[in-house]
Parts: structure tokens; sequence; C-alpha cells
């Protein structure tokens, strides 16, 4: 099973929400610390808009991308599909590029901040480009045809893959956090709905990632993620599971600037 993590989601990076968005006071970071010790966030807020990143993440990055641990909380009496699957990627580094642009932000009524200028462009994930190459990293140039974002909310796209398949992917509910020692910590939670097999697959999952930026002459970040797969609510086995996560996928991220063609194949 293809769990696609948001950098926007890498889900992905949001500095406001309609409502504050902040996660309780070092909520995030003690998910992050107590990795296979989870139940669902209640802390979120609806997502709206476009996912804005701070100003050091500008620019194209090659991702190394390391599964470092994965845990199944409620096996052997509930394994999500795919996750045996999974162990193959363990500690073997997948790499990418992916960028961040500048775009202009909508015209609304509310100002989010008082002392920033709404009409100022923001730095947004340039989001059919960043999953088009994470989906052909982890599964093949063949294998991903295209991914289309609505043109009318940045929180929904559909990747389309081979033999009609389709992966729609919604982005429903965000968080963030900032540390004292500089970590940019941020939650998405998305809607995932599998199109294409014998039967529709709809699954919800849940993209945590703590972002920061290193002390070095070239610029380069690092970062901790974690994501979460948890049962929908059409599952047989949902009452079961409760609050509780199927799945849980670690990852390493190392960012460097990129030095090469960021245009994908097509």
């Amino acid at each position: 099973m293809l769990v696609i993590r948001t950098f926007w989601s890498f889900s992905l990076l949001l500095l406001f929400l309609l409502w504050t968005g902040e996660a309780l006071a070092g909520e995030l970071s003690e998910r992050l610390a107590n990795f296979s010790q989870w139940e669902k966030l209640t802390s979120v807020q609806p997502a709206s808009g476009d996912l804005v990143y701070p100003e050091w993440m500008a620019g194209s990055w090659q991702i190394t991308s390391t599964l470092v641990d994965l845990v199944a909380p409620l096996a052997p009496d509930i394994v999500s599909p795919g996750f045996e699957g999974n162990r193959r990627q363990l500690n073997q580094p997948v790499s990418f590029v992916v960028r961040f642009v500048k775009d202009q932000p909508p015209i609304t009524g509310l100002k989010i901040f008082p002392n920033i200028d709404n009409k100022s462009p923001i730095l947004v994930a340039d989001r059919a480009f960043n999953s088009l190459n994470l989906a052909r990293a982890y599964l093949g140039d063949e294998a991903v045809l295209l991914v289309k974002v609505d043109p009318d909310s940045p929180n929904r796209q559909i990747t389309f893959l081979r033999s009609s398949r389709q992966l729609v992917s919604i982005v429903t509910a965000r968080a963030i956090e900032t540390t004292p020692d500089g970590k940019f910590i941020t939650t998405e939670v998305f809607q995932q709905l599998f199109k294409g097999g014998s039967r529709p697959y709809l699954n919800s999952v849940e993209s945590t990632t703590a972002y920061h930026k290193l002390p070095t002459a070239n610029p380069t970040i690092e970062a901790d993620q974690v994501t979460a797969v948890y049962l929908s609510p059409q599952d047989p086995d949902y009452f079961k599971a409760g609050s509780r996560p199927v799945a849980l996928y670690r990852y390493h991220l190392e960012f460097v600037a990129a030095q090469i063609s960021t245009t994908p194949k097509e």
C-alpha cells in the first residue's frame, strides 16, 4: 500500500491557520519522542488554505529519505495492508527533488497576523512537482503517470497510476509547534482513497515532522518524521483499533540544496 507523505505534509509546513493552529505546548515534540505510543491527535484544527513554509525552506532540495523504524502496534490482531512488504525499505535511502516557491495568497477579509501584509507572496510547496517526484522515487517512473492538484483547493490532489488506478489524498487537519532550539514541527492529517483495485480502500494518515536548519556553510536541513496509518470507519476492525494507529513508520530526512535539473521526467 502506498502512503503519500506530504512535505506540505512533508505533509508540509504550515505557519498559520484560521484559528491559531498551534498544538498544545510540547505535544508534537512529545509524540515524536514516544514513537510507538501514539493515539489520534485532538489538538489539530481544520485545514484551510495552502501550507506556508519558513523562508529557509525556499528553493530546490535534494532529499534523502530513510525508513529507520516501523511498528504495527496492534499486531498480530490487526496489520495494515502492505506493512510487511514495507520492511524491504528499512534502512534503504531513497532520493528525490522537491521545491518550494513563492505564491500570492488569496484575498480574504481575515488578517492572520496583524503585522504581516496578507498581500505579500508566501512560500509554498510545489505540490504537483513534489508529489510526482516522491511517488516515482518509491514506485518507479513507469508506475506513476501524473499528479494533479485541485485548482480550487491545494489540500486535495490525485495521483494517477498505471492500470487506471488513482490515489486521492485530502488534507483535513493540521497543527504546528516551534521549539526553543529552532525546530519547526508540523502535523497534517489526511484521508487517502485508493481507487481502481478490486474494491476501493480508504484510510486516514497522520504525518508529524520536526525540521531543523543546520548551521553549515552549505544550506542543509534535517528532519525526523513519523507517518501513522489509522483505519477508516468503513473498516470492519475500526472499533477494535479505536484511536490507535495500525502502522507507524519513522523516517530520517536530509535536505541539501539541489544542484541538478528540477524538471521531473514525463
